[in-house]
């Protein structure tokens, strides 16, 4: 395939673009902008600066990637957004570049950010990630591997969302959610575990059986977490994504976790 780029793009001259990308009408790549290859910018979107997409990346009508942060500290550092192979942004979604805190803002492979979406500086979004309409990330939230983030949802700044967690629409993520649980209100609150998407997901029966066992024990029972932990260690099988349960909780920053 050969370069598709409309005679009404503007192109910096030091952007790289890859020899078979689609770049619509009034599209704008900017200053140190590389687009890989079978990636598609979409008509009137915007790579302002300093904005790496992998490959077969598409970015829908009107996006905005590569703003400066939305922070009074940030001093004009160089700082990236980086967006993984095969993730589509569709229309009129924002990511904002980084702060001197990571010096960029990434989004992983194979993710699927939907219309609206904002994320703010310093946010790292693992791999398959799902984030619907409308949903707000203030800056340093980390979303971590397959997890799902429903429509209208708000995320505060330096929240952790787990692995294969599930956010139902229309919440305030104030605090962070352990992997393989799902969660939903204003104020949110944890619902169990994510047993369906678990099973979509082609989890064995029996990590799923470990995993509601350790979400009782640490968040359906009388015990304090220094308890639940020490139950956890000495009843628990050792499966990975029990330990990975377990790694995240001894992980908690200043945000304390969703009950």
């Amino acid at each position: 395939m050969t370069q598709r780029i409309h005679p009404t793009a503007i192109i910096h001259p030091d952007a790289v673009l890859a020899d078979d990308v689609d770049v619509g009408a009034f599209a704008i790549i900017g200053e140190g902008c590389t687009v890989g290859e079978g990636s598609v910018i979409a008509a009137r979107a915007t790579l302002e600066r300093n904005v790496l997409l992998g490959k077969r990346v598409k970015v829908g009508i009107g996006t905005v990637l590569g703003g400066d942060p939305q922070d009074l500290k940030f001093k004009g550092e160089h700082t990236t957004v980086e967006i993984g192979d095969n993730t589509t942004l569709r229309e009129y979604l924002t990511i904002n570049r980084g702060t001197s805190q990571s010096f960029k803002t990434t989004v992983g492979k194979d993710c699927f950010l939907m219309s609206y979406v904002h994320l703010a500086h310093d946010c790292h979004v693992g791999d398959g990630v799902i984030i619907s309409n409308a949903t707000q990330l203030a800056g340093h939230v980390t979303i971590e591997d397959r997890a799902i983030v429903s429509g209208v949802s708000a995320v505060h700044q330096f929240v952790s969302i787990g692995r294969f967690s599930f956010i139902g629409g229309c919440s305030r993520v104030a605090q962070n959610v352990p992997p393989y649980t799902k969660a939903v209100g204003n104020p949110i609150k944890l619902y169990g575990l994510n047993s369906v998407g678990l099973r979509r997901n082609n989890f064995p029966d029996e990590v799923i059986r470990e995993l509601k066992r350790a979400y009782r024990l640490f968040f359906r029972s009388e015990l304090n977490v220094t308890q639940a932990r020490a139950r956890a260690e000495n009843e628990l099988q050792p499966f990975p994504e029990v330990l990975e349960f377990l790694r995240f909780l001894d992980s908690n920053n200043d945000r304390g976790f969703v009950l």
